[in-house]
């Protein structure tokens, strides 16, 4: 999971222009996809996210702007951010995507006002929505790519994988799913035949491209189908957001707000 210092220098230059150019100001940016995962090809871009919050005016205008920054895939960089409001909206939904951001082993940029969001976010009620989450992608990649195909590309085999081994972790352990591969596998006890052919396949897809393919491993595809019949017959059932937790979220919006507001 290294990123090159050259490679660093172009992403924090890119935060710096969009900054300037967007007039925001970043709290937070990572590493979201297969480098983050733990799984990267040799030719895997660079997938770049943050959240970010704007000066407090952009919030009272009548007519607010895009609450999200992209930019187009460009020499393996692909880099785009959530607004600060979009982003506690979604965090009280406990929505999946923005937790692996915030979690994520590989950090661009980090601020002290990032911590004070990172920390809401640990009292989040994510089992359910994870489980939900976790399980659409296993579902969805295991029924496109894998199932009735000798041969399967091997991105799309450890799309299956990642799910189903955060299916398996919301079942045997109470705390929350780390985002990258690595952790899950040290977090888990897995046969010994299991974990030999995870290794196996981790390293075949890190020496091939993105479009590597391969044969189907049978202990492999035993594990995803039982973690999908597993997930499909016993939804986890935990409370949505309090009322608490939506008061805090408030809080630490108008506080983040209107104190980096102050600080430009």
């Amino acid at each position: 999971m290294t990123i090159t210092p050259a490679i660093r220098a172009r992403i924090d230059a890119t935060l710096a222009d969009l900054e300037s150019r967007e007039n925001i100001h970043i709290l937070w940016a990572v590493e979201s996809g297969s480098r983050a995962w733990g799984f990267p090809s040799p030719d895997s871009d660079y997938d770049v996210r943050f959240v970010y919050v704007r000066p407090l005016e952009w919030y009272l205008s009548l007519n607010p702007g895009r609450d999200v920054v992209e930019l187009p895939i460009a020499d393996e960089l692909d880099v785009a951010g959530w607004d600060l409001h979009k982003a506690l909206g979604l965090l009280v939904k406990a929505n999946p995507a923005l937790l692996e951001w915030l979690s994520s082993p590989i950090v661009y940029r980090a601020t002290p006002e990032a911590e004070s969001l990172r920390a809401l976010a640990r009292r989040s009620p994510y089992r359910r929505s994870a489980a939900h989450h976790y399980l659409a992608l296993l579902r969805g990649n295991y029924d496109r790519y894998i199932a009735d195909r000798p041969m399967v590309r091997l991105k799309k085999y450890m799309y299956c994988l990642r799910p189903a081994l955060a299916l398996l972790w919301l079942r045997s352990r109470d705390d929350m799913v780390p985002m990258d591969q690595p952790s899950l596998l040290a977090g888990l006890s897995l046969p010994a035949d299991l974990d030999g052919a995870i290794g196996a396949l981790v390293a075949k897809k890190s020496a091939s491209g993105e479009m590597g393919e391969g044969p189907r491993v049978a202990v492999i595809d035993a594990f995803l189908e039982q973690e999908l019949r597993l997930a499909q017959e016993g939804a986890i059932q935990t409370p949505s957001a309090s009322p608490e937790f939506h008061e805090a979220a408030e809080v630490l919006f108008r506080a983040l707000v209107l104190g980096i507001s102050r600080a430009r």
